[in-house]
């Protein structure tokens, strides 16, 4: 009797080290994540990594990014199976706090592991879908809702008014999650032209334009309802116009990370003539590494 029980208490020690073990090497298997060119999301979002196991995403953790880019926490504890198994990283922007178990939309970074490395772009198919780097885009200054011919440069319009007018922007079509949006940067302050997804049609909002309907393109007159420390009528020669790649949904009032397009308007530009934006994708774009350990 007395052996069977001593039997019993070594046969229990021995799992309980087992156990252990399996434990320890269970916190061993980290994701370590490493990024440049993500902001600051504020309080009500926060970024979520993801692996796709068995094509199911499975979560990694939430972290967020304070202002010089620093990230909450950049190493995560994962299951050694499931890390083992990733084929895909993926970066999303959820909201905080998040009762969806589910990850959002708005897939930003995405990269295949290629043995225990993925490098993270916004061009992954999983992520965005592009980099932006072919797009295009010009505007013309203009004050077509107002119905008069004054004002001219107080106004910018995303159309080319050669072509019939069209459009005056070339840029790929964006996955669910994400949006266009056009800013005049005015006497230093980003003030919206709207966000669209279609460059042939108007975009969501006109909250400064004048009574008369303005062309069906995206842009704005600044007309009406100035920002507190603006004046409106304005003067756009000297200002800077930029096309931004949003997140939907969004609470910022600038622009986001991701510009592709930026046009520093001429001091001496002539209204109605289109002007050239410049691509800007490569120094905005943000990119990542995602490491198995």
């Amino acid at each position: 009797m007395t052996n069977n029980i001593l039997k019993l208490i070594v046969v229990a020690f021995a799992m309980v080290l087992i156990s252990c073990g399996d434990d320890e090497n269970a916190s061993e298997n980290q994701l370590n994540l490493m990024f440049t060119g993500l902001e600051n999301l504020g309080d009500e979002f926060a970024y979520e990594g993801w692996i796709m196991v068995d094509g199911s995403p499975k979560s990694t953790g939430v972290f967020t990014v304070d202002e010089n880019g620093a990230l909450s926490n950049s190493s995560f504890d994962l299951n050694a199976d499931d890390l083992e198994s990733a084929t895909t990283f993926i970066l999303t922007i959820e909201p905080s706090p998040d009762s969806d178990p589910a990850p959002s939309d708005v897939h930003i970074l995405a990269g295949d592991f290629s043995s225990d490395n993925a490098n993270l772009t916004v061009s992954h198919g999983a992520a965005i879908g592009s980099d932006f780097t072919s797009s295009t885009g010009g505007y013309i200054l203009a004050t077509p809702t107002d119905g008069m011919e004054n004002n001219e440069n107080s106004g910018v319009w995303f159309l080319d008014p050669t072509a019939g007018p069209g459009a005056s922007l070339s840029l790929p079509a964006l996955p669910a999650g994400w949006a266009y949006e056009g800013w005049a940067v005015i006497d230093g302050t980003p003030v919206t032209t709207g966000t669209f997804t279609s460059v042939s049609g108007s975009d969501d909002a006109a909250p400064f334009s004048g009574t008369e309907s303005g062309p069906s393109y995206p842009g704005e007159d600044f007309l009406n309802n100035a920002p507190n420390g603006l004046t409106f009528p304005t003067d756009l020669r000297g200002a800077t116009i930029v096309v931004s790649v949003e997140p939907v949904p969004d609470n910022s009032a600038a622009p986001f990370t991701l510009k592709p397009l930026v046009g520093m308007t001429a001091v001496d530009a002539v209204d109605h003539t289109l002007l050239a934006m410049d691509n800007n994708a490569t120094a905005t774009n943000p990119t990542g590494t995602a490491t198995k350990k």
